[in-house]
């Protein structure tokens, strides 16, 4: 993988980052990293913003645009977006209730079928990250204070979320079904809102 590209996926997991931060995970000189922000910005890939800081020049900050989010698959985005128009054109909205309910009820049993040797809650989350890093979500899991956070850096049906959101909730809807009624699972962050990823609190009760 090209340098650049693998600048591109750091942003993209771990959102904004300086040159001096990106020389260190890519072991190369400050300068270089700079240049290689430089030549992404002047793509219209990246965009910065300065962060104040309390002593000396403020902290230059890269972070993706559109442009540069865009660089990342949507599987089929324009296709299945016709595929949808052409379900609800024909069978309504009754249609595209069904054909979600279906996606997601094939879902749910793949999933299961993944994790039937999984018992504990963090075993399960670990195979379910596992799924979805194959699926090209770019996901993690993370342990906070109060139990965890799955985190989605990328979704490949965004522009399919976009036109129909029953597939989000239909999302939810398979890691609750997957985790059972001892968990609660809330989406904190959404791509399709606007934010940088997708990011899923999940509790034992």
């Amino acid at each position: 993988m090209k340098t650049v590209d693998k600048i591109l996926q750091s942003i993209k997991r771990d959102g904004a980052v300086t040159a001096k931060q990106l020389a260190e995970e890519f072991n190369m000189t400050t300068m270089g990293a700079r240049q290689h922000l430089q030549a992404l910005e002047d793509d219209g890939v990246l965009a910065f913003h300065d962060v104040k800081v309390k002593v000396g020049r403020p902290t230059r900050h890269w972070s993706l645009t559109q442009k540069g989010h865009a660089q990342f698959a949507d599987r089929h985005g324009e296709l299945t977006i016709q595929m949808i128009d052409a379900v609800e054109s024909v069978f309504g909205q009754d249609g595209i209730a069904k054909v979600t309910a279906e996606r997601e009820s094939k879902t749910i049993e793949h999933y299961q079928q993944a994790l039937s040797d999984c018992h504990l809650l963090e075993q399960k989350l670990a195979a379910l990250v596992t799924l979805r890093e194959q699926e090209g979500y770019m996901a993690e899991l993370h342990h906070i204070e109060d139990g965890y956070l799955l985190v989605e850096n990328h979704c490949p049906i965004c522009k399919a979320a976009t036109r129909c959101p029953s597939l989000c909730q239909s999302e939810l809807n398979v890691f609750q079904s997957l985790l059972g009624e001892q968990c609660t699972v809330e989406r904190q962050e959404h791509i399709v809102l606007g934010q940088r990823r997708c990011t899923y609190k999940i509790q034992e009760k």
